[in-house]
């Protein structure tokens, strides 16, 4: 899923990259700036992106560096690489399906019913192997583990498992997350510039059940997301509901005429 993001990038005009002193690797800074340009429109859909000699002389920096963004970039659908031609803006598909980041609390509004929310989990640690894969960490790095239920009236409305990459967002380290949600919370402070969803479907575990008064094994919705904005990544979450309680739907938006 692409979303539309602020503007502003230094990639192709031979400046430096932007923020040389920001706590970014290098192919992160490279992967912001040609990410921002794209989101922004000002490289449009079939635009070749610099050859990667152009931009490692650019960044000052390997070819391996700058093919490990563009790589990147790749897997999360900008950019499509072309053998013996080059990197080139994405086209536009025919139909997509477009899955918007909703706040949980408004959803269950929607559905005439009251909502409140319980914390279960806060814990800062250093990341394991597991929480570097879930959020695109090369090196570990302080994050915050967040565990908690959205209620739906009486009767839990999902489960939350969220990983918050404190790298990129120290401010929630002080955070409580007691009365505010952490999807809401990041949403209202900290610009995103895409993200990314999984949906499967899973069989709830003990905890699971537990937590969302179902029984061992109830078919469950998984949903899972990540966002990131510059290069690096946010967050994770696992959004967790019960099956026959819970839709996804996604727009479709048919290809516009050239």
């Amino acid at each position: 899923m692409v979303v539309k993001a602020r503007a502003g990038a230094n990639v192709g005009s031979g400046a430096a990259p932007a923020d040389p002193g920001a706590d970014l690797s290098l192919h992160q800074r490279i992967l912001g700036d040609i990410e921002e340009r794209i989101l922004s429109g000002e490289w449009a859909p079939g635009f070749r992106i610099p050859f990667e000699v152009d931009l490692a002389e650019q960044y000052k920096c390997s070819r391996m560096t700058v093919n490990k963004a563009l790589t990147q970039l790749a897997k999360t659908g900008l950019i499509e690489r072309r053998r013996k031609s080059g990197s080139y803006v994405t086209q536009p598909r025919a139909q997509s399906a477009v899955l918007d980041i909703r706040d949980i609390k408004l959803e269950v509004q929607s559905l005439g019913l009251a909502y409140h929310y319980r914390l279960t989990v806060k814990s800062r640690r250093r990341s394991t192997t597991e929480d570097r894969q879930r959020l695109g960490l090369e090196v570990a790095t302080p994050v915050l583990d967040i565990r908690c239920i959205h209620f739906a009236g009486n009767r839990p409305f999902c489960v939350e498992q969220r990983l918050i990459n404190l790298a990129a967002v120290p401010d929630a380290a002080a955070e409580s997350f007691e009365d505010l949600a952490p999807g809401p919370w990041l949403l209202n402070r900290v610009p995103w510039s895409a993200a990314e969803h999984t949906i499967r479907a899973v069989s709830a575990d003990d905890a699971i059940a537990a937590a969302l008064g179902v029984a061992t094994g109830t078919a469950c919705l998984t949903v899972e997301r990540r966002t990131w904005s510059n290069g690096a990544y946010i967050t994770h979450v696992r959004l967790i509901y019960p099956g026959e309680r819970h839709a996804l739907v996604a727009n479709f938006t048919p290809s516009q005429p050239k």
